[in-house]
This record gives structure tokens, sequence and C-alpha cells, in this order.
């Protein structure tokens, strides 16, 4: 690789937290290496249609004082495109040109697992990049920059929503993003204390979902000297039930790589639980017994459905996103200084600037089933028969910093 001189910075994908700390810490650290960098906007339509742009934003110290590490979402803004799905045969030489036009040594890509693929592609093709990783759904091999800031912001969620879910006796189904990996439901329910975490990776039995909530929910607001009590479901949107069919709603549409819009999770599962509740006669014995039973107008406890969507990509990053970000920006830039192109930024440990093939890292990782069953040991319902937690005393050396 010749001189390294000028970096174009691309995300892509979804928005979430973090992403501008990979596009600053990119930027301050080339700056500190004397090397320009540029800002190609709108994702991947933005690199296919480089050619055509008449200049480029750079991020030199003044323009990076103006520029806030914090906020959700990205500066450089997004696009969802597949290149090798563009209509056109020179779409390749094309985008070369716009990086001649400017003077682009390299690029660094921030996105997930379908940006990833097309980093892979591009980076077969010859153009020099490095792809640093991002995803709210944490379901890369790696730790994704978004990760920690949507946890945070489903807990917040979740937790807030205790509160009118107690008000009106309600239980609340909060659905949340994620796909097919339920990482962050996972995680966001458990630190709210969720009773119940539905994720794709566990089809729904909803028989026992439903006499957990009873269990839970009618002993809340017996034992309440004001009656009062709520149960929570944090439901990933990838579920699926005990039969193994995927609930999904059909008129969602598919996105621009082809999946499913993934919707209507918290809708059925609200249906599912009222049927049940209509179903069951010791039901109108519990309501009149807690003085909320009115023939005709209220004879079941009423569950409500919540999607907060975009809202938990939203907003400001956690704390650990911005570190994170801005190492993994300041290590992508070091990679490519050092010739390195076409591989996953990984991290920076000590003076070890970590990356692993961009291929192996954008395969899908899932929840732990083990680490599941540790916290249904704790009282937390998963939608399936309770597995007992076998883990084994190992002791280890050195430190540990991967927290997802």
């Amino acid at each position: 690789m010749s001189e390294l001189k000028v970096i174009g910075i691309i995300t892509s994908g979804g928005d979430c937290g973090g992403l501008n700390a990979v596009v600053k810490g990119a930027a301050q650290m080339a700056n500190y290496l004397g090397i320009q960098t540029k800002v190609i906007p709108n994702g991947y339509a933005g690199l296919y249609n480089l050619i055509t742009f008449e200049t480029l934003t750079t991020l030199d110290p003044y323009r990076l004082d103006k520029f806030q590490a914090n906020p959700a979402g990205s500066e450089a803004g997004h696009s969802r495109v597949k290149i090798r799905k563009i209509n056109d045969p020179d779409k390749y030489e094309r985008i070369k040109r716009g990086l001649q036009k400017f003077s682009i040594d390299g690029l660094i890509i921030s996105g997930g697992d379908d940006s990833g693929s097309v980093m892979v592609d591009l980076s077969e093709r010859g153009i020099q990049c490095i792809h640093a990783p991002k995803t709210m759904d944490l379901d890369l091999q790696s730790y994704s920059v978004g990760g920690d800031s949507t946890i945070n912001r489903i807990t917040q969620f979740v937790q807030d929503l205790k509160t009118t879910g107690r008000t009106h006796n309600r239980a609340i189904v909060t659905e949340v993003f994620g796909r097919y990996a339920g990482h962050t439901a996972f995680r966001g329910g458990v630190a709210a204390e969720a009773d119940a975490i539905l994720i794709p990776e566990i089809p729904v039995n909803f028989d026992i979902l439903y006499q957990h909530m009873m269990t839970v929910f009618t002993k809340r607001i017996r034992e309440s000297d004001v009656k009062a009590g709520t149960y929570s479901i944090v439901v990933a949107e990838g579920l699926t039930d005990a039969s193994g069919k995927e609930i999904v709603d059909e008129s969602a549409g598919i996105d621009a790589f082809g999946h499913k819009k993934l919707a209507g999770a918290g809708k059925y599962v609200c249906q599912e639980l009222e049927k049940r509740l209509k179903n069951d006669p010791q039901v109108k014995n519990f309501m009149e017994e807690t003085g909320q039973y009115i023939p005709g107008l209220y004879e079941i406890p009423e569950i409500r459905s919540v999607r907060p969507g975009h809202l938990v990509r939203c907003g400001a990053s956690s704390s650990y996103d911005v570190n994170f970000g801005k190492e993994a920006g300041a290590g992508a830039v070091l990679l490519l200084k050092q010739g390195i192109s076409g591989v996953t930024i990984c991290g920076i440990k000590g003076k070890d600037i970590l990356y692993q093939k961009t291929a192996e890292v954008i395969k899908q990782r899932f929840v732990d089933m083990d680490l599941v069953a540790l916290y249904e040991n704790m009282g937390f319902c998963f939608g399936r028969e309770k597995q007992e937690y076998t883990g084994k005393a190992k002791e280890i050396e050195g430190f540990i910093d991967r927290i997802y």
C-alpha cells in the first residue's frame, strides 16, 4: 500500500449510539498522524455517488471542535444499500473513480453484518478498507458499538413503564429490536428486572408464560396494601412460538438487503395471554377478590403492548460505547497506516490493536443458553420449562474486558 494520506469514513446500516465516537476517534488519530479524514455522506449510497460530489467535509481540528462524540446517530449519515445489488455493471469502477477524485487511499466503514459483507465485497475488489463493528443487535462475534447504549435505553423504558403498569394493574409487553438474536432484550430485560424475557433463541410456550404471569402478577396485587401490581415482559422482535412459527407482520415488507422487517411480536404476545385470561375461570375470582371486577366492562386484567422502536437507537450514547467507539476508530486508522486491510477492528488492549477477518466477525452470535439458565434459576421466565444451571468453578488468569 502506498503512503496513507487521505482516509474516507462511512457509516452504514441502522443508526445507534457510539457511531459519532467512531468517526471522531478515527479523525482525531488521523489528524495526529498527519492524515486527512473526509466524510463520505449517506453510507454506501454516498460511496456509489461519490463521483458526483463537488466537495467533501474534511474533519480537521476546527471541524472536530464542533463535533460531539456522545450523541447517538451519525454525523456522516446512513443508507441501507447493498453495492452488489446496484444495477450497474460499472459500479465498482465508478466507486474507484470517486475515491480517486478525492485522493482517498483507504476507507473506514462502520456497520453491522450487512454493511460488513459489503466491505468484504469492496476489499476483494482492491479497495483498502477497515470495518469498525456497529450494531445495536450485539450479534457479531466481536463487541459492536451501539449495543450498550441500546441496552441502557431499553432498561430505562422497561423500568419507567412499570409505573403505568402498576397504576392500572396492567401487564406491559415491551417489544424491542434485535432481529434473530435476543441480546438486547435479554440484557435490557435483566437490568430492568422484567418478569419475563422472550427471545428468538427460545420458542415460546405461552401456557408456561401465562402460568408464570398469573403466579407473579396476582401475588403482587393480593399482597399489596393498595391492591396494585404489574407484570413486565420484554419481547425481541424475531420471536417464534413453541411450534417454531415465526411471529411476524407480513405486511411490513422487506428491507434493502432482502430481510423481512420484523414486527408484531408484542401484539401477538398480548393476544395469546388475553386469550388465556378469558378462558381461565380463576381470573373472575381474582378480579372480584381484589375489588376490580365490573361485569361487561372490566372482567380481566389489561395487557398493553409498547414498541419504543427507534427511541432505543437515539439520544445519548453510553460512556462504554463512546470509549469503545473512539478506540475502534483510532485503531482502524492505525491498521490502515500499517498496511492492513479487509479486516474488522475488534478493540485495543494495551499496545495490541486487535482485529479479525471480517467474514468471521459478521457471523451471527446468539444468546448463551447456559447464561439463560443461570437467570432462570434467579426467577426470570423465558417462556419455557426452567432449566437447571450447572456451572463449574474455573480459575482464570488475567483480566477479562469483554462485558457482553
